[in-house]
């Protein structure tokens, strides 16, 4: 099955499920989905940066400072957390990612999600997938914001870290929503 092909469910301004549809329609017809994104840390607090291959579904070959993905039909927003920060890392028994907030991402031609972050502690060697992974390191918090301006970074990505920021700046409660 290919990407495109995987179900996801289709939720409202609410994040309620309202239907279900493969993925490459809900690309292709801009209906609202879940997505999960997940701040990875080594030992050292840098964090796991990666370009995406040219084949990805949506912003190819961009930068992110995130690991994830969408959430499967009927799957919740932490068994997706940990399995997108496990597939594409490519490592197996990384603790459970820590949920800290969720927000409504949305671009405004068509692109829009329910996005649930995360964030993990990654201590194992990491293999990310080729076919979801053209480049990686882990860097500096500090070199992120140096290319922020430098490097093309996913929108949501972008966005996820704007308010990641903002959250640990009002010391940010874990509420879900």
């Amino acid at each position: 099955m290919s990407s495109a092909d995987e179900v996801l469910d289709i939720v409202d301004e609410d994040d309620e499920v309202v239907g279900q549809c493969p993925r490459g329609e809900a690309y292709a017809r801009g209906l609202r989905h879940r997505c999960v994104f997940v701040w990875v840390r080594d030992a050292e607090g840098r964090v796991f940066v990666h370009r995406r291959t040219p084949t990805k579904l949506v912003f190819p070959s961009l930068y992110d400072m995130f690991v994830g993905g969408v959430v499967g039909a009927g799957e919740s927003y932490d068994e997706a957390a940990l399995r997108e920060a496990e597939e594409e890392l490519g490592v197996s028994g990384l603790p459970r990612p820590e949920y800290l907030f969720k927000f409504l991402y949305d671009d405004g031609a068509g692109r829009t999600w329910w996005s649930a972050v995360y964030e993990v502690r990654c201590d194992l060697p990491v293999r990310p997938q080729a076919e979801e992974v053209a480049w990686h390191d882990f860097v500096a918090e500090a070199e992120i914001e140096r290319r922020l301006a430098a490097w093309e970074w996913v929108p949501d990505g972008l966005a996820a870290y704007e308010r990641l920021k903002a959250h640990r700046a009002v010391g940010g409660p874990r509420s879900r929503r």
